[in-house]
């Protein structure tokens, strides 16, 4: 079984995650998409709403689990016997520090390969930061994010447009 971790803060899921972790599904028998418990940015979400958003969006994806973790990444990766690590390229921005983590990864373990999908061209400026700002500043997300995400944006923020 070809196993794919797809690891990320998720704060929140956009779009554009969701459209790379369908297809990292397409290729792959089995995805994990890993919610990184601990990141060095303040989050908006705790790890446990992240990851109820994550599978809410997910619905209906037999072949994708959603698991927090709270360690390196090949470790998680280990532990769910995957291949691979699926990361998604914005823009060559996103490339340099993708491909120093590659790097380590491959280092620490060099039997897990990074594969790296091309954003979408209808997602490629979309990022969690981005969507949070919108959102706190009271504009409208619709589209932006899977429907769970924009009810639970509009929670943290009462006055976002289009706010449920």
């Amino acid at each position: 079984m070809r196993v794919a971790i797809v690891p990320g803060s998720f704060d929140p899921i956009t779009s554009g995650h969701l459209d790379i972790i369908r297809r990292a599904a397409i290729v792959f028998d089995k995805v994990v998409v890993g919610v990184s418990k601990k990141i060095p940015k303040n989050t908006l979400f705790s790890a446990d709403e992240r990851k109820a958003m994550v599978e809410k969006a997910l619905t209906g994806m037999n072949n994708v689990d959603v698991e927090i973790f709270d360690s390196l990444l090949v470790e998680f990766a280990r532990r769910h016997d995957a291949h691979a690590v699926v990361r998604g390229l914005r823009a060559v921005s996103d490339f340099e520090h993708e491909f120093q983590m590659a790097q380590l990864n491959r280092e620490l373990d060099s039997k897990i390969e990074t594969m790296f999908v091309m954003a979408s061209p209808k997602y490629a400026y979309l990022s969690s930061s981005a969507v949070k700002e919108i959102a706190e500043y009271s504009g409208s997300v619709k589209g932006l994010v899977p429907d769970v995400v924009e009810t639970a944006l509009a929670a943290k923020f009462p006055s976002m447009k289009g706010g449920r």
